[in-house]
């Protein structure tokens, strides 16, 4: 009897997440703090992590500097899907961190999940057929 009781939480465990993650296609969520996510003007880099997550906590200061090297060029944009688990539903995420690239239309380019560095956010940018240009002293200060 245990063992049956057991197996029905997984299941519904599992289930949960699958509806928690399940991409959604209503309009993307303004994200607090970081203006609305549509209409698009600019191509942007959205970030799904949590701020506890380790590799999260080492991209934050990559993350920051792009979105002022870049800024009026691409939009960065951070979503905490720990506190913010309804902001990370219409992604359709599996695992944090996860960088998603989308172009001025809004549409999906490419997603990565795991650590990304600035060098390979900028060169995965530059392989989608985008050449930014940061200030002569930009990106003296990444991390990874």
């Amino acid at each position: 009897m245990a063992r049956r009781i057991v197996i029905l939480l997984a299941v519904a465990a599992a289930l949960s997440l699958v509806l928690v993650f399940k991409p959604r296609p209503e309009a993307l969520p303004e994200v607090a703090g970081q203006g609305a996510t549509s209409p698009v003007e600019q191509p942007r880099l959205v970030d799904l992590g949590a701020s506890t997550c380790v590799p999260c906590r080492k991209m934050a200061p990559i993350l920051d500097q792009l979105r002022e090297d870049f800024a009026g060029q691409f939009g960065v944009v951070f979503i905490d899907v720990w506190q913010q688990p309804e902001a990370g539903e219409p992604y359709g995420i599996r695992v944090i961190p996860t960088q998603i690239f989308f172009d001025d239309r809004d549409r999906e380019l490419f997603r990565h999940e795991g650590f990304y560095s600035r060098e390979q956010i900028l060169g995965k940018w530059r392989e989608l057929g985008f050449d930014f240009k940061a200030p002569a002293s930009a990106g003296q200060t990444t991390a990874g």
